[in-house]
C-alpha cells in the first residue's frame, strides 16, 4: 500500500513536516510495511518558506532588512540551489505583524525590503522566484520593492518622489537605467489569492486599505494616486495590468509584479503543490492524508488540504483529514474531496496543552495508528 501524506501546518504547533512525521510513525506501528511519501504543504501564506524549506532540503537564508516603516528588520528566504529558486514572503520584510500596535502609517509604509530580499537572492545565483505576497502593512503598489530593484521615480522636477502610497500621485516618469541588469533572467511565480483590481471600490485601497490603518478620509485620494501610478506605468511598460485580477493584492503589490516583473499570478496551493511536485506521488498512491490545525467551512472553500484532495482524487485515491480540531461545519468537507476525517484530539484537555508539540505529536502518530489499525481490519 502506498500512502502520500501532506498536511498543511498545525500553526503554533507543528510544522507541515513535523505534523507529516508524527502520522507516518502512527501509521508504521499498524502497517510496517506501507510505502510512505511525505510532503510539505502550504497555501502560499504563512509559513511557506520554513516549509518548503524543511521539506525539499533547502536553506535557510538570513538578512537585515528595510521594514515596512522604516527600520531596520530581521527576514529570510528559502534558497534552492538545485533549481537556483528562492521562496519569499513579503511579510518577512513588509508585513502587517511588523508594525507595532499603533503605528500603522499606510502613508509611508514601505516594500522596499521585499526588493532588498529578491535583490540579495539575484546576487545568491536564483533566477526562478516563488513569491507569497500575503499579510502586507503597504498600500504602495510595490514602489519600494521595484526601487530596491533599480527603477527610480522622479516628480517633475526630477527628485525621487519618496517612500509609501503619498509617493504615487507625485510620480511623473519612470527611469530604468539602472535596474539591476539580471533582472531580465528571472521568473517570478507569486503565489496570489485574491482577485480584486488595484483601483476603485473593489480594489486594494477600499477593500483592504482599513486594515492597514486607511481611514474613510484617505480612501478616495489615495485610489486616485493608484489610478494615477497605473496610468504611469501602462505609459511605460505599454500594457494596463491594473484591472487584472490580483494587481490590487497585498496593497498593489500584484500589480507591480505584473507590470514590472512579467510575473504570474497563480493560485498559492496550486503553485506550492507543483512546486513540490506532489503530482507524481499521487498518480499511484492508494490513500492520501491531508490535514491542518483546524478543519471547518473554510477549509472547504478551497483551502490547502482540499487542493490536495482534488488532485488525490483525479487518480482514484482515498482521502483522509486529520486536523488539531473540527467542528460541525467540517462536514462540507466530503462533499469537496475529503472521504473522511478526524480529530487528534482524544481526551479532554486544554488549548494550550493541546497545542504543545509534544502533545500534538503524540495525538497525530496514536490517531494515525488507530485509523490505519482500523482500515487493515476492514480488509481482512
Amino acid at each position: 500500500m502506498k500512502i502520500v501524506i501532506s498536511v498543511d501546518s498545525f500553526k503554533g504547533s507543528l510544522t507541515s513536516m513535523e505534523a507529516g512525521a508524527a502520522i507516518r510513525a502512527g501509521i508504521l506501528r499498524a502497517q510496517p510495511d506501507a510505502e510512505i511519501v511525505v510532503k510539505p504543504l502550504a497555501d502560499g501564506g504563512e509559513g511557506t518558506t520554513d516549509a518548503l524549506i524543511e521539506g525539499l532540503g533547502g536553506t535557510r537564508i538570513d538578512l537585515t532588512v528595510t521594514g515596512p516603516l522604516g527600520q531596520p528588520v530581521q527576514a529570510h528566504y528559502g534558497y534552492l540551489k538545485d533549481s537556483n529558486t528562492a521562496i519569499i514572503e513579503m511579510a518577512s520584510a513588509a508585513g502587517i505583524m511588523l508594525v507595532p500596535d499603533g503605528r500603522l502609517n499606510p502613508l509611508s509604509a514601505t516594500t522596499y525590503g521585499v526588493g532588498e530580499l529578491i535583490r540579495h537572492a539575484i546576487e545568491m545565483g536564483c533566477r526562478n522566484f516563488i513569491i507569497g505576497i500575503g499579510g502586507s502593512a503597504t498600500n504602495d503598489a510595490g514602489l519600494g520593492m521595484l526601487k530596491a530593484l533599480g527603477f527610480r521615480f522622479p516628480d517633475r522636477e526630477g527628485r525621487d518622489v519618496g517612500d509609501g502610497a503619498k509617493a504615487l500621485a507625485q510620480i511623473a516618469a519612470v527611469d530604468r537605467q539602472q535596474v539591476h541588469p539580471l533582472l531580465k533572467d528571472c521568473f517570478f511565480q507569486v503565489a496570489c489569492d485574491v482577485n480584486n483590481p488595484l483601483c476603485g471600490i473593489n480594489g486594494s485601497t477600499y477593500i483592504y486599505g482599513p486594515q492597514k490603518g486607511v481611514t474613510e478620509e484617505m480612501k478616495p485620494e489615495l485610489d486616485r494616486a493608484m489610478a494615477h501610478f497605473a496610468d504611469i506605468t501602462a505609459d511605460t511598460v505599454n500594457k494596463d495590468w491594473s484591472k487584472t485580477a490580483g494587481a490590487g493584492a497585498a496593497g498593489g503589490l500584484g500589480f507591480a509584479f505584473l507590470s514590472y516583473l512579467n510575473a504570474e499570478l497563480t493560485s498559492g496551493v496550486e503553485l506550492i503543490l507543483d512546486t513540490v511536485n506532489l503530482e507524481q506521488d499521487l498518480k499511484d498512491a492508494d490513500i492520501v492524508i491531508t490535514g491542518e490545525g483546524r478543519l471547518d467551512h473554510q477549509t472547504a472553500m478551497g483551502k490547502a488540504p482540499i487542493g490536495v484532495a482534488k488532485r488525490a482524487k483525479r487518480y482514484g485515491a482515498k482521502v483522509i483529514a486529520f486536523a488539531g480540531s473540527v467542528n460541525a461545519e467540517a462536514r462540507s468537507c466530503n462533499q469537496a474531496g475529503i472521504d473522511a476525517f478526524f480529530p487528534a484530539v482524544h481526551e479532554i484537555t486544554t488549548l494550550e496543552e493541546a497545542m504543545l508539540p509534544q502533545n500534538a505529536s503524540k495525538n497525530l502518530t496514536l490517531m494515525a495508528e488507530q485509523v490505519f489499525r482500523l482500515l487493515q481490519t476492514c480488509k481482512k
